[in-house]
């Protein structure tokens, strides 16, 4: 039950970091969701409890930025 609870929740996280995060997210919905579990494991190192939930929002606007970023440099240039 509690990885079908960290999945759920990481969903829901990750849809809050892309949508605190300004401008086009190059990821789809199962990239949403592990953006989110990885933010709810690195939130849950550092708080407990409510705070968990709100600094895995902040980290996953952090990673969203971060995953942007690397993806817009992978993809081709065209001049």
């Amino acid at each position: 039950m509690s990885w079908v609870w960290l999945i759920i929740v990481g969903a829901v996280v990750g849809a809050l970091g892309r949508l605190f995060h300004p401008g086009a997210d190059p990821m789809g919905w199962i990239v949403t969701i592990l953006l989110g579990i990885v933010s709810l494991i690195i939130g849950g190192l550092v708080a407990h409890g409510f705070w968990r939930f709100v600094i895995g929002v902040i980290i996953a606007v952090v990673l969203t930025a971060i995953y942007g970023r690397v993806m817009a440099s992978r993809s081709p240039r065209t001049t």
